[in-house]
């Protein structure tokens, strides 16, 4: 306790369903598929993942002492509290990720909830302004027994096609994020969502645990290129999947599980420079969570 004031006083002292695929220039390199040299990746933690008990400038301080450069806050959090937590230890914000949209998707069956989805999203890309972030997280729907593939694909278009203007407007982009939603669950798929926008606001972000139930992270950052702005480092481990249930894949430390951290990071450093890497691993409820959670991810980039 003593020692944790100690160190709090120091810091005082951030449309319409179109699906191409017999489109022959599908696989074919563009401009944003050109790879670069890639280095600098800088490192971030989800603000969800850091459970240590206080307030905002207590979880930062743990953040920048276990060795993290920035850390990803949820939309509608205190921008105050947020940005003085962040200058007084020197934290910068990665991104935002929007608190909203499982509770109010953009998918919704309801065009009142989905009107009103568009508005906090709004308020999301008004906090990555805030804190001078260029990126919020964003889950563009949830298909279920509710809302079919093609209505979801089409009132997700509709919702992000009513932010782009704002978007452009803060200069934030929007990442769509790959999540078990039953959405957008190939990289050919994601391509073409974010191309069809032929906006440089709408981005993805790119999951490493959630693609494992069908796919291999390494290959949708090849095939994507440089429409993927944002990476998210989590563990996932097939095996637990299969003999508990699949979110037990997710009870895994990071490097122990199946994804292939050495591959991914090869195909990062042929596609990306300068890059946000943002651990969404676990709970970590002391200080000892954080610095190991914050060597193992120094592992993966030292590989």
């Amino acid at each position: 306790m003593q020692r944790r004031n100690f160190i709090k006083n120091t810091f005082l002292v951030g449309g319409t369903l179109s699906l191409p695929f017999s489109d022959t220039g599908l696989f074919a390199q563009t401009a944003t598929d050109i790879p670069r040299a890639a280095n600098n990746f800088k490192k971030s933690i989800m603000w969800g993942t850091v459970r240590i008990e206080g307030s905002v400038l207590d979880k930062c301080i743990a953040v920048k002492e276990a060795g993290f450069q920035g850390i990803e806050p949820e939309s509608h959090m205190s921008r105050q509290e947020v940005l003085d937590a962040t200058k007084a230890t020197g934290l910068e914000i990665s991104d935002v990720c929007c608190s909203t949209h499982w509770r109010i998707p953009l998918s919704d069956p309801d065009a009142a909830v989905r009107q009103e989805a568009v508005e906090e999203i709004i308020v999301a890309l008004e906090d990555a302004h805030a804190y001078g972030t260029d990126a919020i997280l964003l889950v563009p729907g949830i298909v279920n027994e509710n809302v079919s593939y093609d209505e979801c694909w089409n009132r997700a278009v509709e919702g992000i096609n009513k932010l782009i203007p704002v978007a452009e407007r803060l200069k934030v982009k929007i990442c769509i994020e790959n999540v078990w939603n039953n959405f957008i669950m190939s990289p050919i798929e994601a391509k073409c969502f974010v191309d069809q926008f032929n906006s440089d606001y709408v981005k993805f972000y790119l999951d490493c645990g959630n693609i494992l139930i069908y796919g291999w992270p390494e290959q949708w950052i090849r095939i994507m290129g440089n429409r993927i702005e944002r990476i998210h480092l989590k563990e996932f481990s097939k095996q637990k999947a299969n003999q508990v249930g699949l979110r037990a894949g997710f009870d895994t430390a990071l490097t122990e599980g199946d994804v292939n951290w050495a591959k991914v990071m090869e195909s990062a450093r042929s596609n990306y420079d300068n890059v946000w890497l943002t651990t969404e691993q676990g709970s970590n409820r002391t200080l000892e969570d954080l610095q190991d959670l914050s060597r193992r991810f120094d592992k993966i980039l030292e590989m």
